[in-house]
């Protein structure tokens, strides 16, 4: 009798459906190995076709990223009223829309990161090494300060004039309430990410297909529809870094620094609260 329920589930849910229910209760932790954490220094690495590879795919993405979202942000500034164009949902969708396709395309060769939040909460989390997480975020600041470049380049008036989308603290708030807005708004992003990336939870679930890159976009979409009035959303330091440096004006570097501490403090929190609360690693080996 043991010998045919371990055939069954074996077998999967698509020849036995009404033996498999969905959700957390489809497999069991046996189905499942925790990885082992990366290590901190991998020289290897350096010798390997593919770290260059994943640090290119993820300057093209933060590139293209940036192309996209500043020429949306751009539309909607020089409309003469925001209905005249895409609007602040419009921005969202953009920015949402451009993480869902990017990080569908480079999931399989970087993991798709397109943020150093991202990647500072992933190595926090032991998910990659100290040497690919520091060339994932020179490439990926990179690959934002081409992409604001490109927009400048064949639109240099409309850019100048327009602020070339750079992150500004909006009038009627304070630094306050722009730290605040960006360490809760990439808590979310990165919280997400975990989630929507946790080898567990795929192993559990794996006959309900979910596509990872869904969840991600979607957060971002729903963090820059709340937090566009007050900074123009970051929650990406190198998206700040890449429009502050092609826009260079006072204004895009007086409080640029909320734009890289609150997107970290925010990766941090997001990293401790999947890895203690939710996944409970600390304690799993105590008896």
């Amino acid at each position: 009798m043991a010998e045919s329920k371990e055939e069954d589930v074996s077998l999967g849910a698509n020849k036995f459906t009404e033996r498999q229910p969905l959700g957390t209760a489809a497999q069991t932790d046996k189905d499942y190995k925790e990885p082992l954490p990366a290590p901190l220094f991998e020289p290897g690495e350096l010798k390997s076709w593919s770290f260059y590879r994943a640090g290119i795919a993820e300057f093209m993405a933060t590139l293209l990223f940036l192309y996209i979202t500043v020429l949306t942000v751009m539309g909607v500034g020089r409309a003469p009223n925001k209905c005249a164009s895409v609007g602040t949902q419009g921005i969202a969708w953009a920015f949402g829309g451009m993480i869902f396709a990017l990080v569908y395309c480079t999931a399989g060769i970087s993991g798709g990161h397109i943020n150093p939040a991202v990647t500072l909460g992933l190595f926090l989390a032991r998910k990659l090494s100290l040497t690919r997480a520091l060339f994932y975020m020179v490439m990926q600041c990179l690959g934002a300060i081409c992409g604001a470049g490109v927009v400048k380049g064949f639109m240099k008036g409309p850019y100048e004039r327009l602020k070339g989308g750079a992150n500004i603290v909006s009038h009627g708030y304070t630094k306050g309430d722009a730290l605040g807005a960006e360490i809760v708004g990439t808590f979310i992003l990165v919280y997400t990410v975990f989630s929507a990336t946790d080898a567990k939870r795929n192993a559990r679930d794996s006959h309900v297909p979910i596509l990872a890159p869904l969840p991600i976009g979607f957060a971002v979409f729903l963090v820059h529809l709340a937090t566009i009035p007050i900074t123009g959303t970051g929650i990406n330091p190198a998206r700040s870094l890449g429009a502050a440096i092609i826009y260079n004006q006072d204004q895009a570097w007086d409080d640029h620094w909320i734009f890289w501490v609150g997107p970290f403090i925010g990766a941090v929190l997001a990293a401790a609260y999947h890895q203690i609360v939710i996944r409970a690693i600390p304690f799993k080996n105590r008896g």
